[in-house]
C-alpha cells in the first residue's frame, strides 16, 4: 500500500499539501520494505502535478513593467523641474492645499510609481526565473522516477513473492536492483520537493510583493468625484512628523477607499461642512486624521466635534494623540538577538508621553487579547484614540490619566470577551468576538480565526496576512510554547507593518519590532516575544 492509498486526493490540491506528500515521500522512499512497495511510493510521487505559470507570460509582463519606469522618470523629472522655478503662493484643490505642497507630492507620487514599477518588473522576473528553474528540476525528478520503474519492472506477482526456491543469485540481484531503484527513486523524488519548494515560495513572495506594491499606489485608492486629484494626492501623501514618512502615512490604502466612498454617500449639507472642515484645516495632518475618523464611520456631527478638539494642533501634537504606533527609519535595522530572552535588541517603544501602550500599564496583566484589541482600534479610528490619550476634552498631556483611561478600557474589552478572572487570559472565541465588534467597524472588515498550528498552515496564511497588513488593516495573532514539564505560556500580539519578507509585530507589553517570515512560519516569533512564545498556533483574518 502507497503512501497515497492512507492520504485523501485533497491534499495535493494546495502548494502546502504537494511539498508536505513530497516531503513525506523524500522520508518513506529510501525505507520502502520491498519492490511492490517502492513501486507504490512512485506512482504517489508522480500523482503531484508540476509547477505551473507560463515563464514567457511572466518575463513579459515584468518587461513592460520594467519600461514603464523610464515614463515615470520623465514625470519625476518635469514635476521636479516645475518645483525649482519657485511657486507663487496659491491654493488649489476644493480643500486649499498650497501649489508647492501639491507640486512636491507629485514629484514624491511619480518617485513612489516609478519604484512600484521597478518592484513589480523584479517580482514578476523572480517569480519567471524561480519558476523555469522548479519545472526543470521537477522534469528531472520524474526522469529519474520514471527510470527507476524501468529498472524494477512490473510489480511483483503472488507467485514472485510466494516462491520457496531462490538462489544466492537470484536473491543478490533482486536485493540489487532494489537498492538501485531506491538510490532513483529517491533523488528524484528530492528533486521534485525541491521544485515544489521553490515554485510555492516563489508565488508566495510575488504575491507579497505585489500586493504591497499595488497598495502603495495610494491616490488611485480615493475613488471620489467629490475630491480634486490634487486634494486626493496630498492626503494619500500626508505622514505623520516622527518616524520614517511611508511606514507612517496617516490614510492606509484601506482608509483612502472607505473615506473615499463615504465622501460620495454624504448629504448635501454633510458634504458642504465636511469641505468646510477640509478647507479649514491648519495642516495636511489635520485634513488626513479628519478623513481618517471618516473612513472609521464617523458621521460628520463628530468628525466637526472631533475637529474642534485637534483644530490647529502641530503635526507632533496629532501624531502623538493620534497614532498609537510610530515606525522609525531603522526599525529594520537587525541587532541580533538577547542570549537569554531570544527577544530582538532592535524594538522600540510604543507610548504616549512616556507611558507605553502596555497591558495593565506595564506589561504584566494577563490582558494581552484586551490590550492588542484596543491599540488595534486607536491604531485604525483617530477619535477613539484621542478618547484615551487626550480625555473627554482631548487637550490632556498627562501620561497617568493617560494610564487610567488605557487601564480601564483594557479591562472592559477584557469582560466583553468573557476572559478569565484577575484579567487573566482569554479564549480564541471571546477575541473572535471582541475583533468584530471593536475593530471590524472602523476597518470594515469582518475578523475570522485561523488556527495555524503547522509550519505549512502558517506558510500558506502568510500571503493573506500581508495583503491585510498592506492595506493597512492590523492582523492580530497568538502565541505560544511549552516548557519540559508540560507547563503552557500563551500570549496575543499584532502584526502591524510588512516590508519585503519583514513582519512588524505590536506586543502588548508596550513594543514594536520586525521579525522575518520564516520566523512566523518556523517557530521563532520569541523574537517579539520571549523564548517561552516560539510558535504562532492562531490568526484573526480580517475578510474582505
Amino acid at each position: 500500500m502507497g503512501l497515497f492509498d492512507l492520504n485523501p486526493l485533497g491534499a495535493l490540491e494546495t502548494p502546502a499539501g504537494r511539498r508536505s506528500w513530497l516531503a513525506g515521500l523524500c522520508t518513506s522512499i529510501p525505507k520502502a520494505a520491498d519492490k511492490n512497495d517502492l513501486l507504490d511510493q512512485i506512482d504517489d510521487a508522480l500523482l503531484v502535478c508540476a509547477p505551473v505559470g507560463d515563464t514567457a507570460t511572466l518575463e513579459s509582463l515584468g518587461k513592460r513593467y520594467r519600461d514603464q519606469v523610464h515614463h515615470a522618470g520623465d514625470v519625476h523629472g518635469r514635476v521636479n523641474k516645475v518645483a525649482h522655478k519657485g511657486l507663487p503662493e496659491v491654493w488649489v484643490g476644493d480643500t486649499s492645499v498650497l501649489a508647492s505642497d501639491g507640486v512636491a507630492a507629485v514629484a514624491r507620487a511619480a518617485t513612489r510609481m516609478s519604484e512600484a514599477f521597478q518592484g513589480g518588473a523584479k517580482a514578476l522576473h523572480a517569480l519567471a526565473d524561480a519558476l523555469g528553474t522548479a519545472k526543470k528540476q521537477d522534469a528531472d525528478g520524474r526522469a529519474k522516477l520514471q527510470q527507476a520503474k524501468q529498472k524494477l519492472g512490473p510489480p511483483d506477482s503472488f507467485f514472485d513473492v510466494g516462491r520457496m526456491i531462490e538462489t544466492d543469485e537470484e536473491k543478490a540481484e533482486k536485493k540489487a536492483v532494489l537498492a538501485a531503484g531506491r538510490t532513483l527513486a529517491a533523488d528524484g523524488v528530492e528533486l521534485m520537493h525541491r521544485a515544489a519548494v521553490a515554485a510555492d515560495d516563489a508565488v508566495r513572495a510575488a504575491a507579497r510583493d505585489l500586493n504591497k506594491w499595488a497598495a502603495e499606489a495610494r491616490a488611485g485608492k480615493m475613488h471620489t468625484g467629490r475630491l480634486s486629484a490634487v486634494d486626493r494626492l496630498m492626503l494619500a501623501d500626508t505622514s505623520g512628523k516622527a518616524g520614517a514618512a511611508d511606514y507612517n502615512e496617516i490614510l492606509t490604502a484601506n482608509d483612502l477607499e472607505r473615506s473615499g466612498r463615504a465622501m460620495d454617500r454624504l448629504s448635501p449639507a454633510d458634504r458642504a461642512r465636511m469641505d468646510r472642515l477640509l478647507a479649514g484645516a491648519k495642516s495636511p495632518q489635520e485634513k488626513a486624521y479628519l478623513m481618517k475618523a471618516l473612513a472609521a464611520g464617523h458621521g460628520v456631527d463628530d468628525i466637526q466635534t472631533f475637529d474642534g478638539k485637534i483644530h490647529g494642533k502641530d503635526p507632533a501634537w496629532l501624531q502623538r494623540h493620534l497614532s498609537p504606533i510610530v515606525t522609525g527609519a531603522d526599525s529594520l535595522k537587525d541587532e541580533g538577538t538577547d542570549p537569554v530572552s531570544g527577544a530582538n535588541l532592535n524594538t522600540e517603544l510604543q507610548g504616549f508621553d512616556g507611558q507605553e501602550w502596555a497591558q495593565g500599564g506595564d506589561g504584566q496583566e494577563g490582558t494581552c487579547v484586551a490590550s492588542t484589541t484596543v491599540t488595534a482600534r486607536a491604531m485604525v479610528d483617530p477619535v477613539y484614540a484621542l478618547s484615551l490619550t487626550g480625555g473627554p476634552g482631548g487637550q490632556e498631556d498627562d501620561p497617568a490619566a493617560f494610564r487610567q483611561r488605557l487601564i480601564a478600557e483594557q479591562h472592559r474589552m477584557h469582560v466583553e470577551g468573557h476572559g478569565g478572572a484577575n484579567w487573566n487570559g482569554m479564549d480564541l472565541q471571546g477575541q473572535e468576538q471582541i475583533s468584530n465588534k471593536e475593530i471590524s467597524p472602523e476597518t470594515g472588515s469582518s475578523y475570522e480565526l485561523h488556527e495555524v498550528r503547522d509550519a505549512d498552515s502558517r506558510r500558506t496564511i502568510l500571503p493573506d496576512i500581508e495583503k491585510a497588513v498592506a492595506d493597512g488593516k492590523p492582523v492580530p495573532f497568538d502565541a505560544e510554547g511549552y516548557e519540559a514539564d508540560g507547563t503552557r505560556h500563551g500570549h496575543s500580539m499584532m502584526i502591524v507593518g510588512q516590508e519585503g519578507d519583514k513582519l512588524e509585530i505590536y506586543n502588548p507589553w508596550g513594543k514594536t519590532t520586525w521579525v522575518s517570515e520564516d520566523d512566523f512560519v518556523n517557530g521563532g516569533m520569541a523574537k517579539a516575544s520571549d523564548n517561552r512564545l516560539p510558535n504562532a498556533y492562531a490568526v484573526h483574518l480580517p475578510q474582505n
